[in-house]
């Protein structure tokens, strides 16, 4: 793999350089527009009920990201072999108009449901990016194609609505997003995988500039049109990262486990989607009731600000990448267990320091 990759390599750098340039300016200079737009059409996000923020915000700055990611995707890309782009470009086209419509009109739960099945089967029929084994947890690794085919698209809805749903703080999203997409990118370039390499990298330039106007306090937000698109793109980093483990390893760059690493990279919002959830389940609401219960609200709860939220947030989210990277030969499953326990005691901290606080504030009322 190396031999057919090194006379190549000044080239590669370059389309990848000017693929995180073209990203970064496309959105960078697209988002004035957009707020301007949204001024004019009266189109903001309003304050109220469980929502963070105490400002009207102009929204549909997932626009200036979808056009950012898919022009240096496309023009950057052309030369590499990745047959699957015509596909992942017609499901990005589906998830950005249902984004777009619900962030207007606002759509109804179950109409978004079936815009993002219809995204993830162009992705697992279409352009057959689905995920083919388990790497050896539970003792499986190749799976029945008619499993593969459900879990991939399983796969997809979920990570799809995990980034959905974790876009509550100034930056949260667009910076857990930027993580990710940074992290695949260097494995994927390292794998000689270049296309996924630079859409990985699209990804993070424009989740960069976006951030220039995201972070706190937010000049303008990511609406659906953006979390849909960036759940998709990410789900289909992670299927194509996961299936690297049946692909031979470059020498100098070894890594076991990439099924519990990709849950790694995506822990956040992965696991605060299930503990979300779970709690609702157990106060026997629907879990998919809106509240208050995500790793953000709590933390805004105890007293932090939008930028100490995000930025507690991004340094979590490194730390599980950091420890799967230096557990990574411990085998998928032990690993899996590994991070999913750090995940859940890291979870319950919240819930200690509020418990904690109303301790105290309890025993200072009874002293008085």
């Amino acid at each position: 793999m190396r031999d057919t990759f090194e006379p190549n390599r000044l080239r590669t750098m370059i389309n990848i350089a000017f693929s995180c340039i073209t990203a970064f300016i496309i959105t960078f200079l697209a988002i004035p527009s957009i707020i301007k737009v949204a001024v004019i059409k009266n189109l903001f996000d309003e304050p109220g009920g469980r929502k963070a923020h105490k400002a009207s915000v102009p929204t549909l700055g997932g626009l200036a990201i979808f056009a950012g990611v898919v022009f240096a995707f496309t023009f950057w890309s052309a030369g590499f072999n990745l047959q699957d782009t015509q596909y992942i470009i017609a499901a990005l086209i589906v998830m950005f108009f249902i984004g777009i419509k619900d962030d207007i009109v606002e759509l109804p739960a179950m109409k978004k449901l079936y815009g993002q099945i219809v995204a993830a089967v162009i992705i697992v029929l279409f352009a057959n990016i689905r995920i083919t084994g388990l790497y050896g947890i539970f003792g499986i690794d190749q799976v029945p194609y008619w499993f593969s085919l459900l879990f991939s698209m399983f796969t997809i809805l979920l990570i799809i609505n995990a980034f959905n749903l974790i876009d509550g703080v100034d930056g949260l999203a667009a910076g857990i997003g930027a993580i990710a997409a940074f992290t695949y990118g260097i494995y994927f370039y390292n794998y000689n995988e270049i296309a996924l390499c630079i859409l990985s990298f699209s990804l993070f330039s424009s989740l960069l500039a976006f951030l220039v106007y995201n972070f706190a306090p937010a000049n303008i937000f990511m609406g659906d049109t953006g979390s849909l698109i960036i759940g998709l793109i990410l789900s289909i980093l992670t299927i194509k990262f996961i299936e690297m483990s049946f692909a031979p390893r470059p020498e100098n760059f070894p890594f076991q486990s990439s099924p519990a690493m990709a849950v790694a990279i995506l822990v956040l919002p992965l696991f605060d989607l299930l503990r979300v959830f779970i709690v609702r389940i157990l106060n026997k609401r629907s879990p998919f009731q809106a509240d208050r219960l995500h790793i953000h609200h709590l933390l805004l709860d105890m007293g932090l600000n939008h930028r100490e939220v995000s930025i507690t947030l991004y340094l979590v989210n490194i730390g599980f990448i950091l420890v799967a990277l230096a557990l990574r030969s411990f085998g998928a499953l032990a690993l899996l267990f590994v991070i999913s326990s750090l995940a859940l005691i890291l979870s319950l901290v919240p819930y200690y320091l509020k418990y904690q606080a109303g301790r105290s504030g309890a025993v200072s009322r009874s002293t008085k």
